[in-house]
């Protein structure tokens, strides 16, 4: 017929679909990053506390702001002046297993094996106790004197080093007994002289593996928190405290919350550091 149109025919060639449109891709994506936090999980689960801690603090807080390493797990508009203890703390079998390490480290040394019996260990509620005693010859400090002897140096070297290696805070206090001391016209007594020990046992273990962030308090308690309460010119009331504390070391925390009359840590806190208050006792020759 005149005039009609032509009969057009398209004919189109079958495909892949462009290798099924990378819809594989995808999926394999998925099944990649799936295996991937598989092994994340397994690996977490059999790491240690720390880094378990580490890795949750991250993720609570990205920006990297808090002090330990990964995050303190306050994460963002968290309160600075309290954190989990969970994330901050560890158990008594931590340190009933450090103060094993420490008594290994003193019994290896011949010197200060032979003075164990002047040394004393115990897990409190503060943490691990380690009480340096003297005896009424002066074991680790010269009577009424604020220098240690060799004694002394040797015993708070070996736990410098022990200690430099663990990441907790370290307190240190100083001790008298009740015997009068006055010296400098009555401006030097057992306040004084109980701090300047505790500082002097600071300064020789910070040189010997303690960080300088470690020590987070020094201490000087005169006859105020006698070992044997019943017996205030005891000998054994002179001493140096070392306390490892429960808190991991570079946390912000809280300090310890010890109950006045608690029988593991000893009477009742009555001062800190005091050095202005005068004093007329002292140490037993």
């Amino acid at each position: 017929m005149a005039g009609a149109r032509p009969i057009i025919v398209i004919k189109k060639k079958g495909g892949h679909g462009g290798h099924h449109g990378g819809a594989w891709k995808v999926a394999y994506a998925d099944f990649v990053t799936a295996m991937m936090a598989l092994f994340i999980v397994l690996w977490l689960m059999n790491s240690s506390k720390q880094v378990q801690q580490a890795v949750a603090g991250y993720f609570r807080d990205p920006a990297g702001t808090t002090k330990l390493t990964g995050g303190n797990g306050m994460g963002p508009g968290a309160s600075p002046g309290k954190v989990p203890a969970d994330s901050l703390t560890v158990s008594k079998e931590d340190m009933s297993k450090l103060k094993e390490n420490l008594q290994t480290a003193i019994h290896q040394i011949e010197d200060l094996n032979k003075l164990k019996s002047q040394i004393e260990m115990t897990v409190t509620s503060e943490g691990l106790r380690i009480e340096l005693m003297e005896s009424a010859k002066g074991t680790f400090f010269d009577s009424g004197s604020p220098e240690l002897n060799d004694s002394g140096k040797e015993a708070l070297t070996a736990l410098a080093k022990e200690l430099g290696a663990v990441p907790y805070h370290i307190s240190i206090e100083g001790h008298t007994d009740s015997k009068p001391l006055v010296r400098r016209g009555g401006e030097y007594g057992n306040w004084e002289l109980s701090t300047d020990r505790a500082n002097t046992a600071r300064r020789l273990m910070q040189q010997n593996g303690l960080r300088a962030d470690q020590v987070t308090q020094v201490r000087g308690y005169a006859d105020q928190q006698l070992r044997k309460p019943e017996a205030p010119e005891d000998p054994s009331n002179r001493r140096i405290s070392l306390i490892v504390q429960y808190a991991i070391k570079g946390a912000a925390h809280d300090p310890p919350n010890v109950p006045a009359n608690d029988p593991e840590a000893g009477e009742g806190k009555k001062s800190v550091k005091d050095i202005g208050k005068e004093s007329s006792k002292e140490p037993g020759k």
